[in-house]
């Protein structure tokens, strides 16, 4: 369902005027600040979940950006995306691979994303992150101070060291992006521990994904820059 952003607050919260005129209030899906993707005034799409167990069954899932450009606003979708577009064949780079498991206990007391596993390729560990933040072509992660990313590519770097494959995979759910960067000016630590675990085997990966009203899947490999 279609409507107008009112506000967004306690980051998981967004007020919503819908087509009918109505105020609703939905679940943000998001654990980002979303920077330019909350401005009141936005056009919105929602998704009821069907779930009556939940205080908020909608959940906001698409807002229209600068420029007419759609975004993907749920974060919990990128790992699906990414799944999908291995079981597809729709990323190359991580094909080959017998098995797939999903939130695999790994590193001090996390859970990887993804874990690909074959009896000739090995092991291949794949981190996820959302993105959604975008100025002037690029795309930019985090949008806020991670500390949890951080120790993401700690835990990465370590798997590769240890000689398995290691892949922090960025999903770009916007389609109006020419390459990624990570986003210093927000968390230069992150920044700095990207490029040391990209130097320590780390593989970036950055794929933007087509969204629409009709639905959000993976499209194309983005390059990766990291002065």
């Amino acid at each position: 369902m279609e409507g107008v952003l009112l506000r967004r607050y306690k980051r998981f919260l967004a007020d919503v005027r819908l087509e009918d005129g109505s105020d609703v209030t939905a679940h943000a899906p998001n654990t980002g600040s979303m920077i330019g993707c909350d401005e009141p005034g936005s056009r919105v799409w929602l998704l009821d979940t069907g779930n009556g167990r939940r205080k908020y069954p909608l959940s906001w899932e698409l807002v229209e950006v600068e420029g007419g450009v759609l975004v993907g606003t749920n974060t919990g979708l990128a790992n699906g995306l990414v799944r999908e577009g291995i079981e597809r064949g729709l990323i190359p780079e991580l094909g080959g691979f017998a098995s797939l498991r999903a939130e695999v206990p790994y590193g001090s007391g996390s859970r990887i994303d993804l874990l690909l596993e074959d009896a000739a390729a090995g092991s291949c560990y794949v981190e996820v992150k959302n993105v959604t933040m975008a100025a002037d072509g690029v795309a930019y992660f985090p949008d806020s101070v991670s500390e949890r990313a951080m120790k993401h590519l700690l835990e990465l770097a370590e798997v590769a060291g240890s000689g398995d494959r290691a892949v922090v995979f960025f999903c770009v759910q916007r389609d109006d992006v020419r390459e990624f960067r990570p986003a210093d000016s927000i968390d230069v630590r992150f920044g700095e521990a990207l490029r040391q675990a990209v130097a320590a085997g780390v593989e970036p990966l950055a794929y933007i994904a087509d969204v629409s009203t009709a639905g959000v899947s993976l499209s194309r490999r983005l390059p990766v820059v990291l002065p």
